[in-house]
Order: structure tokens, then sequence, then C-alpha cells
């Protein structure tokens, strides 16, 4: 049965059609004025509101127009005595139930009542069918994506969206650390505090949901882990200024439970796109990346070169020690490389003993200076001397720029390419930088300028 308000001004009225209703089974709360209406609604939870049309201080629609406003959810059946079509057909446009002409007989009101809240309750049970499929569909969403930064912000958005809240923060776990990877619905002013408190408290807490003051105002935080077996993944922290509901909590974990597989999703594919791109010997990245690397590198229109190197007589290594060692050599080469590159640069195995720089936001001089420190490096160091090797290994170094020496990636490998051979024909433990005609000039070898 319903909670009902019963707005009438005549006491007779409201005497009667009280009855009527809690015969019926109903709870009934008689007001007789639109301001007693008002507070009313405000203090108790209606379920159905019947209100006659003319009242003190206002009139019936006063009621219906503040309830529909207010209170969405909650029905409206008006009684009256006046037996014109206008008002009814104005307080149908306005949202009313049912209009119903005193004198109103039992039978009718309960007709009107039940029916009312059977409207009531389809609309709730259709808002609730929307709500699950929103859920759905906000979950399908975030299994299909495979960007990180993409994914942590459709994760706000759907929470901030479908769980009705003030604001979202998402926090990522890695080791004893979290980060926060994304904010919606928070000014800077809000975030900064709660970032460095969040950030200090997050990786102590246990993995399990929690309710907290908003330290910065009314309202509370709520707090979700993304991932329930340990470690999990992180955190979804939810603003409230309003109690949270039941039902916030439900889509908030929901969200969470699908958040969580799909950054299990994201890192296994992060793993295989990294087995797709990396070299299974040095663990260099592969030809196949340098070649996307290159093509994003011209579509960026910007400067860079393109160290090709060859080891020197890297033949004699497996021919006297075997390929075993030789394989080792390699990889120690690769982490030499390396070691004299940046972090933004590209280092690439290209096949066998050859490998491939590639210098961002480098011009040729500036990739000269880069591929002498490379071949000064090699030269200086002793391979495999952990193993009781100790093996002196030299390399030769190929430069290649963009524009300066071509605009397309072919040209570019090729003139690299050329220029590393032209070492190989001659002293070798050499540096030549590529000329714009394609005719290689020598750039540094053993001892400084050629």
């Amino acid at each position: 049965m319903a909670t009902i308000l019963l707005v009438d001004d005549e006491k007779v009225a409201r005497t009667v059609y009280g009855d009527y209703l809690a015969e019926a089974g109903h709870t009934v709360t008689c007001v007789g004025s639109v301001a007693e209406a008002r507070a009313a609604l405000a203090l108790h939870a209606i379920d159905l509101v019947v209100t006659d049309l003319i009242l003190p201080a206002g009139d019936g629609m006063d009621v219906l127009q503040h309830t529909r406003e207010r209170y969405p959810g909650v029905e409206v059946v008006v009684i009256t005595a006046l037996d014109k079509v206008d008002p009814a057909v104005r307080a149908i446009k306005n949202g009313a139930a049912e209009y119903l002409v005193k004198p109103v007989k039992p039978e009718a009101l309960n007709h009107a009542v039940n029916r009312a809240l059977m409207t009531r309750a389809l609309l709730a049970e259709n808002a609730a069918l929307k709500r699950h499929l929103s859920l759905v569909e906000a979950g399908q969403r975030l299994l299909t994506m495979l960007a990180r930064p993409r994914l942590a912000q459709a994760a706000t958005s759907a929470f901030l969206q479908l769980a009705q809240v003030d604001g979202v923060m998402l926090w990522a776990t890695s080791g004893d650390t979290v980060r926060l990877e994304a904010s919606e619905g928070i000014s800077a002013e809000t975030l900064r505090p709660l970032a460095v408190r969040y950030d200090a408290e997050l990786p102590d807490m246990p993995a399990r949901p929690f309710d907290a003051a908003w330290p910065e105002g009314p309202g509370r935080v709520l707090g979700f882990p993304v991932g329930e077996a340990a470690p999990h993944h992180g955190w979804a922290l939810l603003l409230a200024r309003q109690p949270a509901s039941e039902s916030v909590r439900e889509t908030a974990e929901y969200l969470a439970r699908h958040l969580a597989l799909a950054w299990n999703h994201v890192e296994r594919f992060a793993r295989v796109e990294d087995l797709a791109y990396l070299d299974d010997l040095t663990r260099l990245y592969n030809a196949r990346y340098l070649d996307e690397a290159l093509e994003r590198e011209l579509h960026g229109r910007g400067p860079f070169s393109l160290l090709f190197l060859d080891l020197d007589h890297f033949k004699s290594v497996n021919d006297t020690h075997g390929h075993l060692v030789g394989s080792k050599l390699l990889v120690e080469a690769a982490r030499v490389v390396k070691s004299c590159t940046r972090d933004q640069d590209v280092v690439a195995r290209w096949g066998g003993d050859e490998y491939v720089v590639l210098l961002r936001e480098t011009d040729s001089g500036g990739a000269l200076k880069v591929a002498e420190r490379i071949r000064r490096t090699v030269e200086g160091h002793s391979f495999l001397a952990r193993e009781g090797y100790g093996l002196g290994v030299t390399v030769c170094i190929g430069v290649a720029s963009h524009p300066e020496h071509g605009v397309d990636r072919r040209t570019l490998l090729d003139l690299a390419d050329r220029a590393m051979y032209r070492g190989k024909r001659t002293s070798r433990n050499v540096v030549y930088v590529a000329a714009p005609a394609g005719e290689e000039v020598v750039g540094r070898q053993r001892s400084g300028a050629a």
C-alpha cells in the first residue's frame, strides 16, 4: 500500500476521502493548504498526492506543479467541484494522473488512486530498466577501450553520470604507490588538497569500500576499490553532497568491477603489443615498431635523424667463441647503445648485428655527436667481461637526417645504410654522414674528424 498526501481545505472532505483511502489500506496524511502540502512533501516520503483544485492562498495547480518539479515520480490526482472541461485539460497537461469531479464515490477514488500508483510503479520500473541498460552499455564501452588515458576519462564520466554524484577521482595503484589518473566534476582548488590527502592515505587502505567525511565541506567521500583480488588496481573516489543511496553504491561497485576488467585487458594488450614490437633476443624494439615510429615522425614534420649501426667483424666472434657467446654479445651491445641515447629516442634491432637509432628532434649535427659517443663507448667497452671473455668490439655508423637528406622513410633508411657500408668498405670503427645528394661524407672516425 502507499503513503498518500490528501490536500483539501474542507474538513469534511478530508475526513470522507481520508477514510476511503485508509480503508483501502493506505497511509494518509491530510492537510488543508498549499503551504501545508509543501511542508508535508518535504517531511514525508509521499507516493501519491490527492489534491482539491480550489484551495486558500493558492490552488491545486500550485500543488501539482510543485510536486512534479520537486518530487519526480510522485503522481497527483486532482479532485474538484468544478464540472468544467478547461480545468481538467489544464490539470492533465500539467501532469495530473487523474481528474475527478465531486462528489467522488469510494470506488472511483480507489480506482483513480490504483491507476496512478500503477503508473508510478511502471515509470519507476522503466527508469530502473533504463538505468540498468545504461550501466550495461557503460560497462561494455569500458571493456572495449585499450588506450589507458581514454579508458580513465570514460570511467570517470560514467561514475559521475550514472552514480549521480558531484565529483569523481580515479586513482591507479602501482606497487606501494598510487597516482591520480583522472578526475571530473572537481575544481582545481578542491582537487589539490584531496589529491595530497589521498596520495598519502590510499596506499595503506584495505581494499574494501569506505565512506568518509568530505574534508573540504559538507558531504561524503565514497571509496570503491577497483578490483577485488590483492593487489587491486586502484580506487574510484566519489564526492557526494547528499547521502548516498543503495542505488549509488550498487552503481559504483558495478562500474568498479568493469573498470578492473578493462584495466586487465589494457595490461594484457600492452604485453601482447610489446611482444609484437620487441626483439626476442635483445628486448629492443624491432623493425616493425621502427617503421611505425618513423611514420609518426614524418607526419610530425619536425627534424629527426637515423643512425644505422653494424658491429665490425662480428662473424669472427661467432666463429671463435660460438653463437651462444655471440648472442650474449648482441644483448650487451644493445644495452651499451641504449645507454648513449635519451628516453625519447627509439633504439631498434634491425637484424643480425645491425641496430637503428631514431633520434627525435635532432638534426645531423646533433646526430653526429650522438653517433660519435656511441662509437667511442662501444670501442672502449669490454664485452662479456663477467663471463671471462673481455672482448673488444667496434662499430660502423651511418647517419641520415630529416629533412636534410630525405623526406620519406625508405630514402632515409637507405642513405643511413649506405653511409654505414662505406665505413665497412674503408677503415671500420667509423661514423659517416649521408650527403643530401646521396654521396656520403665522413664525419668522425677513430681519432676525430676525417
